[in-house]
């Protein structure tokens, strides 16, 4: 697990967030410092247990120096084994914690904030090479491990999806980030994906990237008689 240096600090739901907002006209309400704080407790609880473990999602791109205004919930990556000690040791320490329709994440909730023990990251298994790759970072004061900047990027990217495709929250990270992300490692993972595919050529335009490795031509299509 890396240690670098001192740093400042669900698709449906926030769909149907955004929606009622823009029925209202309003603003959804900002869960900035309550997630912050219920981030807090539970890493503490996290570490704790002693199972590996890191942030996720918004809040983890927040401890990279992304600026950020939290309206849903919180997110850590766990392993799927030890998924029964985490739950335990969550709810010693007073986590609400439920069932999940899902079979990929469990669900909790602290003081009003929801909190998500996910074990895949877009289909793919939260594995210990994945947790090792984590760096140790301070998140409003409290250290923890959280999701490296390229696989933080990568979990994004992996899932974009024809109904849920917002650019403009990932554009903000990759200005941020743009240093400490391997893109040549994104790219050749994502250059099959539609819509990655589509973001990464965006940030290309944009010179946020460098120009990409030119793609193999298509081999030509066979006329049937």
């Amino acid at each position: 697990m890396k240690h670098p240096p001192e740093s400042p600090a669900s698709a449906a739901s926030a769909a149907a967030v955004g929606s009622a907002a823009a029925r209202t006209g309003e603003l959804p309400p900002d869960h900035t410092q309550a997630i912050l704080e219920t981030t807090k407790r539970v890493a503490t609880l996290l570490k704790a247990s002693g199972k590996p473990f890191a942030l996720a999602g918004s809040v983890a791109a927040f401890a990279h120096g992304v600026p950020a205004r939290f309206q849903h919930d919180t997110d850590f990556c766990i392993r799927r084994e030890d998924a029964e000690p985490v739950a335990a040791a969550l709810k010693e320490g007073g986590i609400e914690l439920r069932e999940a329709p899902e079979d990929w994440l469990v669900k909790g909730r602290d003081d009003g904030e929801d909190i998500d023990l996910i074990f895949e990251l877009a289909r793919r298994p939260v594995d210990t090479a994945l947790l090792d790759r984590a760096e140790v970072r301070s998140v409003d004061s409290v250290y923890m491990p959280v999701l490296a900047p390229t696989d933080l990027m990568d979990s994004r990217l992996a899932a974009l999806a024809e109904h849920y495709c917002d650019f403009g929250d990932l554009l903000p990270m990759a200005r941020v980030l743009r240093e400490r992300i391997d893109w040549p490692r994104l790219d050749r993972a994502h250059r099959d994906s539609p819509l990655a595919d589509a973001f990464l050529y965006l940030l290309e335009r944009l010179d946020v990237i460098g120009p990409r490795e030119p793609r193999e031509p298509a081999a030509p299509r066979e006329m049937s008689p």
